[in-house]
This record gives structure tokens, C-alpha cells and sequence, in this order.
């Protein structure tokens, strides 16, 4: 089904394209400020992605990566129903409740994270920490249904310890894994956050075995020196698939 335009430099803009030139700011070193705060203050004043969420009213910068991964490979469909797993701020779910026709009762969108997040038009908004025991099971009954697709930006804080960093973003992934394959439709769609390197081979056979292509993608919007990716995994082949 083909998407109707969206109007230019909104929330719901289908270009990624920047809409204003970016002056560098200098951020001066100020007292009770480390050296490392003052370089991420720097770092968000001159990344372009920032000022254009906040040209577009959007929630975060991130939405910039679920809108070049949607364009890429085509994967939410007006009617879609959606589960956005770490939502907060909500970056992927403005990007999800446009895309899937919420706003217009085409679709569905819920937004499911541990920190606290304002209400959305067109979207559910559930906090909860979804690693506690019982949580996939609260989702499930919030969505009263099948998904077509289940987005996943969570994360853990990371600790600076490569390995202990990667060990928890393959937990993640394998928590909001399990849970998609259990609520997908046949069809359905699956993308989560990993590390560069890619997907843990027991994880990645999992998924191969599960969906018909498996794909890991670096969008243009994530930063030059994180090791940030996703897996990006379509075709759900059915829940007799999985549970074989």
C-alpha cells in the first residue's frame, strides 16, 4: 500500500534531509563541568539531527534512525500494529504512529519503557521495566493481539567495559527477540539494537530461523564513533517456526 505525502519539515516528514545550515558552537569548559560533559554538551549543540528534531517537533534525534531504516527496507505499512520497546522519549513511536496511519485509526502503536514518558495522540503509552519478570506478558495483554511489528531501541547503561557493554546489549536483544516472536504476525517485522560486530551467532541463527531475511544496518543518523547497529529482521515465518 502506497504512503500518502507528508507535508514538509513536520513530524511526519518523510525526508531525512537536513532543512537549515548548523553554525559550530563552542561550548566553554564551566566550573563543576568535566571535560567529557563539556564534549557531549559540544557534540549536541553541533549534531545536525538535534536541531532538526527540534525544527520538526520531534522527540529525539533518534527518530531520524527508524525513518532510514523505514526507507531503506520498507517496514511499517499503514494499518500496522506496532510494539516500541525503550520508547522514551518517543522518537520512534511519532515516527511509528505516523507510518502505520494511527492518527487516521488505521493502526496501532504501543510504547513500552522503563522511564517515564508524556502521553502521545495515536499512541499507548505503558512504563514498566520490561526485564522484570511478568512484563512480556503485561505488553501481550496491553496489545490484545498479534503485532506486525516489534522496534527495539533499549539499552543499558553502558559501563565503558567493551565486553560487559556488548554482553548487555545482546541481553536486551534477546529479551525483546523472544517477545517478538511470540506476538508477530506471519510477515511480521523485527529490529533491535546491537553493537558493531554484529549479532551473537546463536541469537542470529535464531532469527534466520525464524524470519526470512536478516539484515544488520548502521543508519546514516547514528554517530560516526558509536558502535551502535541494528538487526533488522523481516519475514516472519509463523509461531510453528518458532516454537519447532
Amino acid at each position: 500500500m502506497s504512503r500518502s505525502p507528508k507535508r514538509p519539515g513536520g513530524p511526519s516528514s518523510r525526508s531525512t534531509g537536513m532543512t537549515g545550515r548548523l553554525l559550530h558552537t563552542k561550548v566553554k569548559t564551566a566550573r563543576g563541568r568535566t571535560n567529557s560533559s563539556t564534549s557531549w554538551l559540544q557534540r549536541q549543540l553541533n549534531d545536525p539531527y538535534v536541531a532538526e528534531a527540534k525544527t520538526r517537533g520531534l522527540r529525539s534525534r533518534a527518530a531520524f534512525k527508524l525513518m532510514q531504516l523505514d526507507d531503506r527496507y520498507r517496514l511499517l505499512k499503514s494499518g500496522d500494529s506496532v510494539v516500541d520497546l525503550g520508547a522514551a522519549p518517543g522518537g520512534w513511536t511519532q515516527v511509528a504512529v505516523d507510518r502505520v496511519g494511527a492518527l487516521k485509526g488505521k493502526g496501532k502503536v504501543l510504547a513500552v519503557g522503563i522511564l517515564g514518558m508524556e502521553p502521545m495522540q495515536g499512541a499507548e503509552v505503558m512504563q514498566l521495566d520490561f526485564t522484570e519478570e511478568g512484563a512480556d506478558e503485561k505488553v501481550k495483554a496491553a496489545l490484545g493481539g498479534l503485532a506486525n511489528a516489534v522496534i527495539s531501541d533499549m539499552a543499558a547503561p553502558t559501563t565503558g567495559h567493551r565486553q560487559t557493554d556488548h554482553l548487555r546489549i545482546v541481553f536486551m536483544c534477546e529479551l525483546a527477540l523472544a517477545f517478538a516472536l511470540d506476538v508477530l504476525a506471519p510477515g511480521g517485522v523485527f529490529i533491535a539494537k546491537v553493537l558493531k560486530g554484529g549479532t551473537e551467532n546463536d541469537l542470529l541463527e535464531q532469527m534466520k530461523k525464524n524470519f526470512t531475511t536478516v539484515r544488520h544496518a548502521k543508519p546514516e543518523a547514528s554517530r560516526a564513533d558509536s558502535r551502535e547497529a541494528y538487526v533488522v529482521a523481516t519475514g516472519f515465518r509463523g509461531k510453528s517456526a518458532a516454537e519447532d
